[in-house]
């Protein structure tokens, strides 16, 4: 006896064959999918056609909304390029990131975290020595880390305000070597999750990175041009 299996392979092997016996097309009747009733096989095609273009449109209008998602983002992270870049100072700096990472990608809470680098250490929070688990996290990080779960050393980072958050983001900040871990908070459980996309958070990563060693350049200039200086006038 024939399967059902048999017959389809046979039809996708035979495409001529509802050429040779065109009346079959009229004279076949099926089920309707959504009904009782039963339809002929070309009503049952154009069914099978709408339900696809239906599907198609669904997909469009995903990704057109991806698109103007990724639009909005990109535009976000324009004008954070420029002022970072524009901040002439490390006040100026750390004012202008908050700033932005809160009020422009509504992240509630954010922490920061730096070494390496020869800034004015005792001046901000973000240069305070951290342990040297702090410092293997953040090596081994090779793309930023999404989820419910942090250190809890980090999590202290956010102050009272750690007790509500529920997911992170750690972005780690390297160059050519590991120089700090800026971390994002949220009390949603679901705003940083494990299988998002990290593409946005590693390029903020990289702006952040690239902008704060411009500081650390700065005082590196600075120090030689006033050992120079001692020099010349001895």
């Amino acid at each position: 006896m024939m399967k059902p299996e048999d017959v389809a392979h046979y039809l996708q092997e035979h495409p001529q064959f509802f050429n040779e016996y065109t009346d079959l097309l009229a004279d076949i009747q099926i089920s309707h999918p959504q009904d009782d009733k039963v339809i002929s096989l070309n009503e049952r095609q154009v069914i099978s056609l709408r339900e696809r273009n239906r599907v198609l449109q669904d997909k469009l209008l995903e990704l057109i909304s991806f698109g103007e998602e990724n639009d909005a983002i990109g535009e976000k992270m324009h004008r954070l390029a420029i002022a970072l870049l524009s901040a002439s100072s490390l006040d100026e700096f750390f004012s202008v990131l908050y700033f932005s990472l809160k009020e422009d990608f509504a992240v509630p809470l954010v922490a920061m975290r730096v070494w390496n680098i020869s800034c004015s250490e005792n001046s901000y929070t973000e240069f305070t020595p951290i342990s040297e688990d702090i410092h293997v996290i953040a090596a081994s990080l090779s793309q930023p880390y999404c989820g419910n779960h942090i250190a809890e050393e980090i999590k202290q980072w956010f102050g009272e305000g750690a007790e509500h958050l529920n997911s992170f983001a750690m972005i780690p900040l390297n160059t050519a070597k590991t120089i700090g871990l800026l971390v994002l908070g949220s009390p949603d459980a679901e705003r940083f999750y494990p299988e998002m996309g990290t593409l946005h958070l590693k390029r903020l990563g990289d702006l952040v990175c690239t902008s704060i060693t411009r500081y650390d350049q700065v005082e590196t200039v600075s120090r030689e041009a006033m050992q120079d200086h001692i020099t010349n006038e001895q």
